[in-house]
């Protein structure tokens, strides 16, 4: 395993558009808060020059760090399907290929979150006026979001495996992250018992952080691990048993 997880990790550091990803990123967060920084010293009264304006940017982009995170997860899952089929003759199990891929994308995605975010830290106190715990808000939110961010990450990871198609993984990922708390809303309101599972969707949890963290009153929650961890369990355990049976063309 260590010598596949070595020679992925070669290519993946090949990867030149994971790197033009990543600064990109980067360039957005520091363009956003030059932007807030200009007009908060040009623009008389001009009320969003704050570290928790700023901040908020971050918390309500949920889904747009999970469709990121499907871009690293395409790194060593895309057009590298012969590949794949050449490990496999060669003796590498179905298993080593799907876990290792999945740890060394999750690192670098991973990484580049880390980095980002101490860049906006580092932004928003500097830059920025300071608006009372929007430090520790934001913390504590984005603790919250990290299960449901995974949980996307793992599932965009799980349907690449299984060649699902770039389109219908964006459509599944809309569906379960962006508008699956409405649905379950509409369709189980006649139901008494079920009229609440709605707010235990991943997007109704996204939004639900987010409104806490500009109210100023966010908490940390229990039901974002549960969640995402019933999520990520299903999607890892399921997509690695069905890519042990899948037919590598």
């Amino acid at each position: 395993m260590i010598n596949y997880m070595k020679s992925e990790y070669y290519r993946l550091l090949r990867k030149k558009s994971l790197h033009l990803t990543a600064i990109l990123c980067y360039m957005l967060i520091a363009f956003a808060a030059a932007v807030l920084y200009y007009f908060g010293e040009y623009e008389t009264n001009f009320p969003y020059a704050t570290d928790q304006f700023f901040y908020s940017n971050v918390t309500a982009a949920g889904l747009v760090i999970i469709i990121i995170g499907l871009l690293y997860n395409m790194a060593l899952t895309g057009k590298d399907r012969s590949l794949i089929k050449q490990s496999i003759s060669f003796g590498i199990s179905r298993s080593i290929i799907f876990w290792s891929k999945l740890i060394l994308t999750l690192g670098y995605f991973l990484l580049v979150c880390v980095i980002g975010m101490c860049l906006m830290l580092l932004l928003g106190d500097s830059l920025l006026t300071h608006e009372p715990e929007a430090l520790r808000n934001f913390l504590i939110v984005s603790v919250n979001m990290i299960p449901i961010v995974l949980s996307g990450f793992f599932l965009g990871h799980t349907l690449k495996m299984l060649k699902v198609g770039d389109v219908y993984i964006i459509i599944v990922m809309l569906l379960i992250f962006a508008i699956l708390g409405d649905l379950l809303r509409f369709l189980l309101r006649p139901f008494a018992a079920l009229d609440e599972v709605y707010k235990y969707a991943p997007d109704t949890l996204l939004n639900d952080n987010l409104m806490s963290f500009v109210n100023g009153t966010p908490q940390l929650g229990i039901q974002y691990w549960i969640v995402g961890l019933i999520l990520s369990m299903a999607a890892l355990l399921i997509g690695a048993r069905m890519f042990a049976k899948q037919n590598i063309d």
